[in-house]
């Protein structure tokens, strides 16, 4: 990345687009830790947190979910949201009941049906939501999510908007990395677009839409973004994250 300057503010959706290779995972990475920089600075609430652990990132309230799925496979799906919600418990000394946070958070994504299921068994769009419950059952203020709707059909890819928005309006900030053109204009209200590791715009959905620099980023495919097919990559309260003038070399994703 190359001096990337980045907000992401509570109560709304930011979005986070760009062809392959642009740079979004490593901007994660960045963000939670697992990717060192070389200059600027990631803040969190006011909190620096450059110099930071992933760990102790986490532990301010952030969650991220993986471009590869990276679910516990030999569990169930509710043993997978337990581990997270008991993980929780002991480092925040939370005494709230582990287990009827889980279950909570399972009905939340649509997946108490599928509870005492393998997480092995699941499909890829099931195991993403496992993804995402995992998540919240860590209780984030900050969201990360990469490319949560695949695997999703349609209306699941829907549902799941519904619930971005529905997060988003009770506080939390949700940055979304998505090939979903569709998702992404029908839920975020602002979208920064990466391009070769820079930052080449941020706007609303209809700015970023109109914009030529971003249809030829996106190589022409389509007269709008919103129709662009676009490969996946290879694996690889006022509360608001901010990178600024973030540098990593050349992006590696």
């Amino acid at each position: 990345m190359r001096g990337v300057d980045l907000s992401v503010d509570a109560g709304i959706v930011t979005g986070l687009i760009g062809p392959n290779g642009a740079g979004k995972t490593t901007c994660f990475n960045a963000i939670t830790g697992l990717q060192s920089i070389n200059s600027g600075c990631v803040t969190f609430d006011g909190v620096d947190m450059t110099g930071m652990s992933p760990h102790k990132r986490a532990r301010l309230g952030i969650a991220r979910t993986f471009q590869r799925l990276e679910v516990f496979g030999s569990l169930s799906v509710r043993e997978n949201v337990l581990a997270a919600a008991e993980i929780r418990r002991r480092w925040s000394r939370d005494k709230s009941d582990t287990r009827a946070n889980a279950d909570g958070v399972l009905a939340l994504v649509g997946l108490t049906p599928l509870a005492d299921r393998p997480a092995d068994t699941l499909p890829t769009g099931q195991a993403r939501l496992l993804e995402l419950a995992r998540c919240l059952a860590t209780r984030p203020r900050l969201l990360l999510l990469d490319e949560p709707s695949s695997g999703l059909d349609d209306g699941e890819s829907d549902e799941l908007g519904d619930l971005l928005c529905q997060l988003a309006e009770a506080g939390m900030a949700i940055l979304l990395v998505e090939h979903d053109m569709g998702l992404v204009m029908g839920v975020c209200s602002r979208i920064n677009v990466l391009d070769f590791g820079a930052v080449l715009m941020v706007g609303t959905p209809d700015e970023v839409r109109a914009d030529e620099r971003v249809r030829a980023a996106y190589l022409g495919a389509a007269d709008d973004p919103e129709e662009a097919p676009v490969e996946a990559e290879p694996d690889q309260g006022a509360d608001s994250a901010v990178l600024a003038g973030i540098g990593t070399g050349a992006p590696d994703v």
